[in-house]
């Protein structure tokens, strides 16, 4: 199939799922979208949830599989909005609209991708596309609902807006609750122990420390207090304080050893509210990264989510847009942006193709 007319199909969709609201936990009809459309292209579908799923004509249950991946959902429009969100408008080359820049654009490109080499028979490789839901929110019923499917994938190409560099390494987040216990006094009298001075004593030394082991591509982890929260009377001094620490990670360490490391200088007990949201790297001989390099793809580390964080598979983060776009005030995306987009993704995969992937 020709680029140009894979791209008038995939810019339709882009433009119908501008059109149709999908908040997370709210992509019904977004999902559908994406079911009629790979009805329409006699592309047979899996479904999960809001997720759907399909894979190329020829699979071949021997080859190794790589998962084009980006997500149905968008954020809550910005009460700036000087357009309708739901609205696909056209406007000096660019497409205006919720979701054009962060994912949708990037989403529709990797279909398009994956159109290119449907019914292609001397692929090396098998090829899965996968439409998620709740990637804004990292919900438990979006892509790791189908941890089942993506984990039996050997690589993982994650829709994004990154100006089609690729993101070779990704931050993850762990949030810790931390509890300083102190003893309750008189703010009149020399007693009690204040919950807050310890408090205080633990912000500073996370504000000033520098983690020994570093990321070769995020490099430091970072550290950062965000909530604080203490006391309810002016005379009393107060027994208990807890704070908040928003921990951007990298793979040098694991969870377990960074809240030990912590634990291990901090007054507070401290309790990680989740560790799903795992960083991830890609090694730089890995076949992806090299037709990267052959190909003249920039790349970088982000420190921004996506659903790299719940895949437990090797992956890389690439995508047509622009990230400072995402979630503001009259979102747009380039018509360019995403030609250009489809063009590298279909140049990359070719690459792919001539190197060689491992189960």
């Amino acid at each position: 199939m020709e680029h140009t007319f894979i791209f008038q199909k995939i810019f339709q969709l882009l433009k119908d799922l501008i059109a149709t609201p999908s908040l997370s936990r709210e992509e019904e009809n977004a999902a559908q979208v994406i079911r009629a459309f790979f009805s329409s292209e006699k592309i047979t579908f899996y479904t999960r949830n809001n997720n759907t799923w399909a894979y190329n004509l020829y699979f071949d249950e021997s080859l190794p599989t790589i998962l084009l991946n980006s997500h149905i959902d968008t954020v809550k429009p910005s009460a700036l909005y000087t357009k309708n969100p739901f609205s696909p408008i056209e406007v000096d080359g660019k497409l205006y609209g919720l979701g054009s820049n962060d994912a949708g654009g990037a989403l529709v490109t990797l279909i398009g991708a994956f159109l290119f080499f449907y019914d292609r028979k001397d692929m090396p490789f098998n090829i899965c596309i996968a439409a998620t839901a709740e990637e804004e929110i990292s919900g438990q019923n979006g892509i790791s609902s189908i941890a089942d499917i993506t984990s039996t994938c050997s690589l993982a190409i994650v829709g994004e807006p990154t100006e089609m560099q690729m993101a070779t390494a990704e931050r993850g987040l762990m949030v810790v609750d931390a509890t300083v216990y102190g003893v309750t006094g008189h703010a009149a009298r020399d007693t009690g122990d204040n919950a807050i001075y310890k408090a205080v004593e633990d912000i500073q030394w996370i504000k000033n420390y520098t983690l020994e082991k570093k990321c070769p591509v995020l490099g430091a982890t970072k550290m950062t207090v965000t909530v604080i929260e203490a006391g309810k009377q002016h005379n009393v001094v107060p027994d208990i304080c807890k704070y908040v620490i928003d921990i951007r990670t990298t793979a040098a360490y694991n969870y377990e050893e960074l809240i030990q490391l912590l634990q291990n200088h901090l007054h507070g007990q401290l309790q990680a509210r989740s560790t799903r949201l795992q960083p991830s790297v890609i090694a730089d001989d890995h076949p992806i990264v090299q037709a990267a390099q052959q190909l003249n793809i920039s790349t970088f580390g982000s420190a921004t989510l996506s659903d790299q964080a719940l895949l437990n598979i090797p992956s890389i983060k690439m995508g047509p847009g622009k990230s400072e776009r995402s979630h503001t005030a009259d979102e747009f995306i380039f018509i360019d942006e995403l030609k250009e987009g489809l063009n590298i993704y279909i140049q990359l995969i070719k690459k792919l193709s001539c190197l060689k992937i491992k189960k």
